[in-house]
């Protein structure tokens, strides 16, 4: 990162640790003394499955997709990762075992990353962080949630829809192919239920 780029992502992050924890100007300089920096390019992998995630890492710019590779050896998306988000998987961080996750760019993309390590030392010196962070895996666990319900219980127009409504960016940023993987739907189906809507909404 250049120096300007640097202060922009780190900005970026302490704005968003101000929506839940307030920080004085010596504990925002402690926290920024933990945390790593990592670029990535188009196609690279922040986290392979069968690696053991060592990191919390946030989006200061780009765009990541979470997803598993199922027994057809065919892709299957858990989520989508932009800016001001969050990417790991918690559950080999918390266990220090085996990712079942990929993650991987699908834009060129910068994280500032805070090593599992540095989260104990950071949770012994400002212990108003384990609140933040216990409200990140709360939000996390809510929307997996959220996600498994509407797998379940929709179709996958309904499924789309409810995609665009949280993330209206998709169109632009998120190629159709993920966003078919991610819905559980083939592109082609994809492309044959986007027609029918759009025939649908001029009629």
């Amino acid at each position: 990162m250049t120096t300007l780029k640097h202060a922009m992502s780190h900005h970026l992050l302490l704005t968003n640790i101000a929506k839940h924890i307030t920080l004085t100007s010596e504990e925002s300089a402690f926290f920024v003394s933990l945390l790593s920096e990592k670029s990535l390019t188009k196609g690279a992998y922040l986290l392979r499955e069968g690696q053991i995630c060592r990191h919390q890492s946030f989006v200061a710019k780009g765009c990541l997709k979470t997803f598993y590779m199922n027994e057809n050896g065919s892709e299957h998306i858990i989520d989508f990762l932009i800016e001001s988000w969050w990417a790991d998987d918690l559950y080999s961080l918390f266990t220090q075992t085996e990712a079942t996750y990929n993650i991987q760019a699908i834009e060129d993309t910068d994280v500032l990353q805070i090593s599992r390590d540095n989260l104990e030392q950071l949770y012994k010196k400002i212990p108003k962080f384990e609140r933040f962070f216990r409200i990140l895996f709360q939000n996390a666990y809510v929307a997996q949630r959220e996600q498994i319900n509407a797998n379940l219980s929709t179709d996958a127009e309904e499924r789309y829809r409810l995609f665009l409504r949280k993330k209206p960016y998709a169109e632009t940023r998120f190629p159709q192919k993920d966003i078919a993987s991610y819905l559980g739907i083939t592109p082609q189906f994809f492309s044959a239920m986007k027609k029918k809507m759009r025939r649908v909404n001029v009629d």
